[in-house]
């Protein structure tokens, strides 16, 4: 068994257009083990009763942004670890700075292909 099908993945975004796309992606690369949620509080409290190895992210979504849900995991011993890749539209400097600042892992900026996204989880889990 390799790392695809060890790794257990969150994604979290709040529009379902978007999380069908990154869950296809998924599919597209044989990752089975993976749950969705639509918003970070959600999320926050999903992970801190049951943490993953990954979670992909987007950036814009209301109530708790994507680099709010990064820091509130990086705040607690069970969920300081997690991987945590951002998606976004809008990869300006300025964000991916604090991004990288709160310990994010890696971004992917929007539109993404499936062979992106690949690269992209590889740079975090290691190869699939």
């Amino acid at each position: 068994m390799g790392v695809r099908d060890n790794v257990h993945i969150l994604i979290v975004d709040d529009m379902s257009t978007s999380r069908g796309l990154i869950t296809q992606a998924m599919d597209e690369l044989g990752i089975t083990n993976y749950d969705t949620e639509n918003d970070g509080t959600t999320a926050l409290k999903r992970l801190a009763a049951r943490p993953v190895h990954l979670v992909i992210s987007d950036y814009n979504m209301p109530g708790m942004n994507g680099l709010e849900l990064l820091a509130a995991l990086r705040q607690t011993k069970p969920t300081a670890r997690i991987g945590f890749i951002l998606i976004t539209g809008r990869a300006d400097k300025e964000l991916l700075a604090k991004g990288q600042s709160l310990g994010m892992n890696n971004y992917l900026a929007k539109p993404f292909t499936t062979a992106q996204m690949k690269t992209c989880i590889e740079r975090v889990v290691g190869p699939l």
